[in-house]
């Protein structure tokens, strides 16, 4: 059945990150099946950037313009994507008007803004909570996140959203040479402090890191380990071209809800060394796939040894953008009854 479905969200473009590309790519894949998709971002309204996370800009949307929008558009469901100001005015309304709706949780953001603010994370968890256990629904990534929510006591029901690779982009062509001594290692995303990078940088390894992303912590990183090659930002043939040169892709966070750029690695066909955390203990689940350990140099010496590259490559088909997308299809619950919700937002 073809849906009206109401995406709201404070993350959205022009930002880079893996939440953008997860509920852009869900919204083209969505209205390619046939879904009707308004989304309520905060393109059009005033910003500012975070102080401590200048990338994202946070919003001062129109309580008035965001109620209109919702009630133009009479949707037959409601997902809110994010906690931020968009997110609280949708969830406003739609408890307002006893409407259900459901939420997705796509960032351990008590551990990030603890890690570049000292907010203690138990107080970010209580308000998480509050927003949460409102919605019929909380779509996760991985059971080991929806096991730690569970833990918190989020109470509402936890259904699973898993992630898609782009495999235009992300593809397994020839392995290329690299200008670098191997073994070449790779960390592609966001270069900054709750990445947990320097744990990456620090550790004595032969062959070469090299960092693809940008952010408030590159040039202090990139001045303390100078040994490492930083690239800055890619995007298209200059990404690919980056992963066919390398040996093993490295994850280094420990905050990460996900980490879609792993999958996207395994589809160039690079294995994974990672700390074993929400994340890469539910993607990494076979040697040939790469090797989790407390000791990231040690992850990095066994994923260079077991790690295969036809293996990691079957592996990422799994995660195709249209059955994530139907997974998420099938979580979504009715506004309410149709009949009666479009009668009554009719006179309103």
């Amino acid at each position: 059945m073809k849906q009206r479905i109401l995406i709201a969200t404070d993350a959205w473009n022009p930002q880079v990150n893996g939440v953008v590309r997860t509920l852009d790519t869900t919204t083209r894949t969505l209205r390619a099946m046939g879904h009707i998709v308004e989304v309520v971002s905060p393109e059009g309204f005033s910003q500012i950037p975070i102080p401590f996370y200048r990338e994202i800009p946070f919003c001062f949307p129109r309580p008035g313009r965001v109620n209109r929008r919702i009630q133009s558009f009479q949707p037959d469901c409601v997902h809110i994507a994010t906690e931020g100001p968009i997110g609280l005015l949708v969830h406003q309304y739609c408890r307002h008007h006893a409407w259900n709706f459901t939420t997705s949780y796509h960032t351990k953001f008590p551990e990030y803004a603890q890690t570049l603010t000292g907010f203690p994370a138990r107080w970010s968890y209580r308000f998480l909570r509050w927003f949460h256990n409102r919605a019929s629904a909380i779509m996760v990534a991985t059971p080991s996140l929806e096991a730690d929510l569970q833990q918190r006591g989020f109470a509402s029901p936890i259904r699973r959203w898993s992630r898609g690779v782009d495999f235009t982009v992300f593809r397994a062509g020839e392995k290329q040479s690299s200008q670098y001594p191997v073994p070449v290692l790779l960390y592609v995303g966001r270069v900054s402090a709750e990445k947990n990078i320097e744990a990456f940088l620090a550790i004595d390894t032969p062959g070469t890191k090299v960092i693809v992303g940008d952010g408030p912590a590159r040039a202090e990183l990139q001045a303390k380990y100078p040994q490492a090659v930083f690239l800055g930002f890619l995007k298209g043939e200059a990404l690919t071209a980056a992963y066919a040169a390398a040996d093993l892709f490295v994850f280094p966070s420990k905050t990460d809800t996900f980490g879609l750029v792993m999958i996207e690695a395994m589809a160039c066909g690079l294995p994974v060394a990672a700390f074993p955390v929400t994340g890469p203990i539910d993607i990494i689940t076979k040697p040939t796939l790469g090797a989790l350990n407390a000791d990231l140099g040690t992850a990095i010496r066994q994923a260079l040894i077991t790690g295969q590259r036809i293996a990691c490559i079957k592996e990422a088909r799994r995660y195709s953008w249209e059955n994530c997308t139907r997974q998420f299809v099938e979580n979504l619950v009715l506004v309410r009854n149709l009949s009666t919700f479009r009668a009554s937002t009719l006179s309103e």
